[in-house]
């Protein structure tokens, strides 16, 4: 990923593709998730999905200038599952991604290069097949306002299109915006003439 564009690659959708190798089976499943909720939540879908299978091995991989890693051989031998599969993410270029990918054993043994060679093949299948967008890199605002300037902020905030994160709406207000990166000076300066609210860039 170039650090000096206001864009990332992710994946539009999920993917997936299947390998065989000598018996065995490899599901590939390619996902964009942006939380650690998120990863959990399609680990236990594909779990779920194949509960007869001994390995899911995964890669994941979030942020975009600071960098969050993870990756699992679930039982294989050391490195012989989850990095190949993270390779394929760098790769491609990709962040916001999982990659899982479930074996079911067909009786011959791969060995460790075998192996290697078989989940790095998976997960290169099913981002090949996987339609890959580019993204806006977002920043983050906080707006703070009394509950009377509600409506002028958020008649803002639909006028251009930016995208609300949390909000809390009492009678003292908070709402957390993301805009596109190159868009955060110009931002600041929207909100900043409003009478009464406040404003700060918010950390991602």
């Amino acid at each position: 990923m170039d650090s000096n564009t206001d864009q990332f690659l992710s994946l539009a959708e999920p993917a997936e593709a299947l390998w065989k190798a000598k018996g065995s089976k490899f599901y590939a499943y390619a996902f964009r998730v942006r939380s650690l909720d998120e990863i959990d939540k399609y680990l236990l879908q594909v779990r779920k999905q194949h509960h007869k299978a001994r390995h899911h091995c995964y890669a994941w991989q979030l942020g975009i200038e600071h960098i969050n890693y993870r990756v699992n051989d679930d039982g294989e031998p050391s490195n012989s599952a989850g990095q190949p599969i993270y390779g394929q993410i760098k790769a491609f270029g990709l962040t916001e991604v999982l990659i899982v990918v479930v074996r079911y054993f067909g009786g011959v043994k791969l060995g460790v290069g075998g192996l290697i060679q078989a989940y790095k093949t998976a997960a290169s299948m099913s981002l090949e097949d996987a339609e890959i967008k580019a993204f806006p890199i977002e920043g983050h605002l906080e707006i703070q306002m009394d509950y009377p300037q509600m409506n002028d902020v958020m008649r803002l905030i639909k006028s251009r299109g930016y995208q609300i994160r949390s909000q809390e709406l009492n009678e003292s207000c908070k709402v957390e915006i993301s805009v596109p990166r190159s868009k955060v000076n110009e931002a600041l300066e929207v909100f900043e003439k409003l009478h009464l609210v406040t404003v700060k860039s918010a950390e991602s």
